[in-house]
């Protein structure tokens, strides 16, 4: 079989693929226009998140029998369309869950205890220990939105503190021993900090809006290492101006380009607030993006092209 490659990633995939027998081109500055006229020829390609793969783009892949998304989702994949035309999905989400695990703790530890403020400061001379009292994470309840790879890697991170964890999933039985499925309505009574844990679907868009936040009994901590448009980003802000929200920790941002390679050029004013906001921390998605991370990604992916097609 013949495999396009579209974007750089681990070598392991390239030399693992060929250990097996696959024909292995890369082809990392094309346009998609330019994919599109020669991907009749391929039998199989390997993304991360490079371009669209949209139904245009399937109908011109007459012969593709596999998408490896170097990921943990495939929401710049018209998967619906793809397996009307049996073509096999394989996404990685087993190789970063860690990663984001403990990428979203990082960020909860960080903003509780206001690190990144406090070393801002000393760096600039200023020793301020009163201002940069913390809060502790024992006795707080933990709410995880989205209990699947992701949403259980952070679980099983907090097993170490006191802490009580629930978890809300529209799909059911998913609750295991580090957490406990509730309702929306208990998650929202009870929950002093929420994490996102959700892909990028229909439901998840916009789904941190001014209702959301309003909904909860109590203000809390808010931590996003999903997708950016899970969270309304003014909506956001007009929570933290207020209360409701005591601190955001956020990986992903509303206004990313779909790539999630590069920055975005409009800079809104609701995004010019978080820059400046003590009780925000912000990181460039890459929860998920370490040294180990990248070959375990790489190495899910030949796993399951091998276990389907080997």
């Amino acid at each position: 079989m013949k495999i396009l490659h579209l974007d750089t990633n681990h070598p392991l995939l390239i030399e693992q693929f060929t250990a097996l027998g696959f024909e292995n081109n890369e082809d990392y500055k094309s346009s998609k226009e330019q994919i599109e006229k020669k991907i009749h020829l391929y039998d199989g390609i390997v993304i991360r998140s490079r371009f669209t793969i949209d139904q245009q783009f399937l109908d011109k892949a007459t012969n593709l029998k596999f998408i490896g998304r170097v990921g943990a989702g495939l929401e710049n994949i018209d998967t619906r369309y793809a397996k009307q035309q049996d073509i096999f999905l394989a996404s990685a989400p087993e190789g970063n869950r860690n990663a984001v695990g403990e990428h979203t703790l990082g960020l909860l530890l960080s903003l509780l205890n206001k690190i990144p403020k406090a070393n801002k400061e000393v760096k600039k001379g200023k020793w301020d220990r009163e201002g940069n009292r913390g809060t502790e994470l024992d006795g707080k309840t933990v709410g995880i939105i989205g209990y699947g790879n992701m949403g259980k890697a952070f679980a099983k991170k907090l097993r170490g503190f006191d802490v009580e964890i629930i978890c809300f999933d529209i799909i059911g039985g998913v609750g295991d021993e580090n957490a406990r499925q509730v309702g929306i309505m208990e998650l929202q009574q009870k929950s002093d900090i929420i994490s996102l844990h959700v892909p990028e679907t229909e439901l998840s868009i916009g789904m941190v809006n001014s209702e959301f936040i309003k909904a909860f009994h109590k203000p809390f901590w808010l931590l996003n290492t999903a997708r950016g448009k899970c969270v309304i980003t003014k909506d956001l802000v007009d929570g933290l101006k207020s209360g409701e929200i005591l601190g955001a920790g956020l990986d992903v941002l509303e206004y990313e380009k779909k790539s999630f390679e590069n920055m975005f050029v409009q800079k809104p004013k609701a995004f010019k607030y978080l820059r400046k906001a003590k009780n925000v921390v912000l990181t460039p998605h890459v929860a998920g993006w370490t040294t180990q991370s990248k070959e375990k990604l790489a190495q899910t992916i030949v796993d399951k092209i091998q276990a389907r097609f080997c």
